[in-house]
């Protein structure tokens, strides 16, 4: 009933090493293409390699063209010859500020306080006229105002301090405001005044505290020993950049580190050189004082670059270009004046 031979029997097994092709595929023909993975895997290896991004995620030739380019941005160019004029504006304004301290003497401050009080009309005009206050004119007045009131107080006064100037200086800035307050068309704008009203008011009075530096012993000799340091270091600063404005500190401001750093050094030296000359200096101590006068000179007169380029980059268009070159070196000798008066009192 049963086959005494296995079904397999007359068969060929399979080698060991064989085994069956694909399912559905006739003998002696050859497979076709494959698709799917396969594919991929020669797509891959056309496209080449991937390169790692720095996260560690695979970068196409795609993503590298999808990145914009960085913008560059020109550097203004330097102007030699308004170097030049503004550096001996810089060498005038302190040679005119020194001659002026040595004609002050007991009972005799009226000349220097003439002198300084013409500064201060400069400072007046090159900072208004450069910041543009939304009352320019009315913040013109005031500041003129303040400028002779502190000169008086500064005179006047029974006790050479700086009281009675912060006095006029608070007052001044309280007057400012209120002025604006009270016309409508400013008064939109009175928070943006505030600060401009306030640097006019302060400069102005920074000044005045050379008088009331030539009232103390070794005054006078404080002030031509800071103020000829501040006037060379803004003079070789400007005279630098002339010729060799590098390493520019920012493409938009044409002012370069070599400059900087070379006018505070050479007033440096100016200093101690002139201590060496004046009773109660030795040259370490006017080369200390020396210092800080011709490093605060250069660092505002480099603010007042930087704050020009805001300006123009906000698209504020640029005011009177004699009043805009004033301002650096103006401002450079209103901040040194308030430091030689400190640098006096602390160290002398």
């Amino acid at each position: 009933m049963f086959p005494s031979t296995s079904p397999e029997t007359g068969r060929e097994p399979w080698a060991d090493d064989a085994r069956p092709g694909p399912a559905g595929s006739a003998r002696g023909v050859p497979p076709g293409p494959r698709s799917g993975p396969a594919d991929d895997g020669e797509q891959r290896r056309e496209r080449g390699p991937r390169r790692a991004r720095k996260g560690g995620a695979p970068r196409r030739p795609d993503d590298e063209a999808a990145e914009p380019e960085a913008e560059v941005v020109e550097p203004v160019d330097v102007h030699k010859p308004l170097s030049l004029t503004v550096a001996g504006f810089a060498a005038l304004l302190g040679v005119g500020l020194v001659l002026g301290a040595q004609t002050s003497g007991p009972g005799h401050r009226l000349p220097f306080a003439f002198i300084v009080f013409g500064v201060q009309l400069l400072f007046v005009l090159a900072w208004t006229m450069a910041m543009r206050p939304p009352a320019l004119l009315l913040v013109a007045v005031v500041s003129a105002l303040v400028a002779g009131a502190a000169d008086v107080a500064a005179v006047q006064s029974d006790i050479a301090a700086l009281a009675p100037l912060g006095y006029v200086a608070a007052g001044g800035f309280v007057l400012g405001v209120l002025g604006q307050l009270v016309r409508r068309v400013d008064r939109i704008r009175v928070t943006d005044s505030l600060g401009t009203t306030l640097l006019i008011v302060v400069g102005v009075v920074a000044f005045a505290t050379l008088i009331t530096l030539s009232r103390i012993p070794a005054g006078t000799q404080a002030i031509t020993v800071c103020l000829a340091a501040t006037g060379v270091a803004l003079t070789v600063a400007r005279l630098t950049d002339a010729v060799l404005p590098w390493p520019r500190l920012a493409p938009q401001v044409p002012r370069g580190a070599a400059g900087v750093v070379a006018g505070a050094m050479i007033g440096t030296l100016t200093s101690a050189v002139l201590g060496s000359y004046l009773v109660g200096f030795t040259p370490t101590s006017a080369a200390l004082i020396g210092l800080v006068t011709a490093a605060t000179a250069v660092l505002a007169d480099l603010a007042v670059g930087y704050a020009e380029a805001g300006r123009l980059m906000a698209g504020e268009p640029p005011t009177l270009w004699i009043a805009r070159h004033m301002q650096g070196p103006l401002g450079g000798f209103a901040l040194a004046a308030p430091a030689a008066y400190a640098m006096c009192v602390l160290f002398l």
